[in-house]
């Protein structure tokens, strides 16, 4: 009878330790399979986070990339009526005039805040229109409405910026002597207001970029 009660207890030890050993084989298995998931969801995620990065970071320099692209045909239009008046030529001044007006009209103002959008529009309207009116006009009035010019386009670049270098220059004798303003590439003075007239009136008031 003893001999039985120890192999019953003896059975009964062998049997709780195989139960102890399996729940500690199982927990293990269980959390190393937990693990391997959190681990791979994080790369997982890592890997979503990069992607979403990188076309977020993608579109802003397409976006800024056109602007870019749509501001310089806007100032290198201007630049063209700028010289076609210098050389007093109204043919080439009318071409010019209306490549501006197209480059303007085309112009996406979306990528900026609301102020600026407004501000833009209000430009760009005006200086369309004088572009619009250069197009079909004589010399003497494609050189009033570019005078006119001289502001919007000033007030452009201080919202779209430019990667150009350009100097503000100011006539003092146009318009009777109330002066007028324009934009060039160049430092040199050469007068779109009287041309051959009076090549080199003026002076620069400042650089910009």
């Amino acid at each position: 009878m003893k001999r039985t009660t120890v192999t019953l207890s003896t059975i009964a030890i062998a049997l709780l330790t195989i139960t102890v050993i399996s729940c500690k084989d199982g927990k293990k298995e269980t959390n190393d399979k937990e693990g391997a998931h959190m681990e791979m969801g994080t790369e997982e995620g890592h890997h979503h986070e990069s992607t979403a990065g990188e076309m977020d970071h993608g579109t802003m320099d397409h976006d800024m990339g056109s602007s870019d692209a749509q501001g310089t045909s806007v100032i290198d239009s201007y630049l063209q009526l700028k010289n076609a008046l210098v050389a007093d030529n109204k043919d080439e001044a009318a071409k010019s005039g209306q490549a501006l007006a197209s480059a303007l009209g085309s112009f996406d103002i979306s990528g900026y805040d609301e102020q600026q959008q407004k501000e833009l529009s209000d430009i760009i309207e005006v200086a369309k229109e004088h572009g619009e009116h250069i197009a079909k006009s004589d010399i003497g009035h494609q050189r009033e409405h570019f005078e006119g010019l001289g502001k919007d386009m000033v007030d452009f670049i201080a919202i779209t910026g430019t990667s150009k270098t350009l100097y503000q220059q100011f006539c003092p004798m146009y318009n009777n002597n109330q002066g007028g303003t324009w934009l060039s590439a160049s430092s040199e003075i050469q007068n779109p207001f009287f041309g051959s007239k009076m090549l080199t009136c003026g002076k620069v008031q400042k650089e910009i970029n």
